[in-house]
């Protein structure tokens, strides 16, 4: 759970030293705007930017019931961040498994990926495709939902 959090954490460190330093310089108006840009990004890498994450067994349980993708991701992906905003609202409508919290979600990524955790890997019908382009995603949703 921890690994999870050390890049926004890594962000919130970074960005108290670059403001900190920047106050005893005698920049204190500029250091609030840098220190508000460290806070966004460590928000944005954060397992909060993501709808709430389910095990690998609830995820494939889930989907066999309705159908809808799996999105094998971790905390810190560009292309997971990429995928989850380019989604937006359909984001809600695909189940979200963070492989650094589920070891079970880490083994599936690792199979589909001849050993790699590759992510986001998104698994449709039971076929996984490792970074797939958001707008085909989206086309893998209905649109009833």
């Amino acid at each position: 759970m921890m690994r999870a959090w050390m890049v926004p954490v890594l962000f919130l460190v970074c960005g108290s030293f670059a403001a900190t330093g920047w106050v005893v310089r005698g920049f204190s108006v500029a250091a609030v705007p840098l220190l508000l840009m460290f806070v966004l990004l460590a928000g944005v890498h954060s397992p909060l930017a993501f709808p709430r994450s389910v095990s690998a067994v609830e995820a494939r349980r889930r989907s066999a019931v309705d159908g809808r993708p799996i999105v094998y991701w971790r905390a810190g992906c560009k292309y997971c961040l990429r995928l989850r905003f380019r989604l937006g609202r359909s984001a809600h409508q695909v189940h979200w498994v963070d492989i650094w919290r589920d070891p079970a979600g880490a083994a599936v990524v690792r199979a589909a990926n001849d050993g790699d955790e590759t992510v986001p890997t998104v698994v449709v019908a039971g076929q996984p495709h490792v970074n797939p382009d958001p707008a085909w995603v989206r086309a893998q949703l209905s649109p009833s939902r």
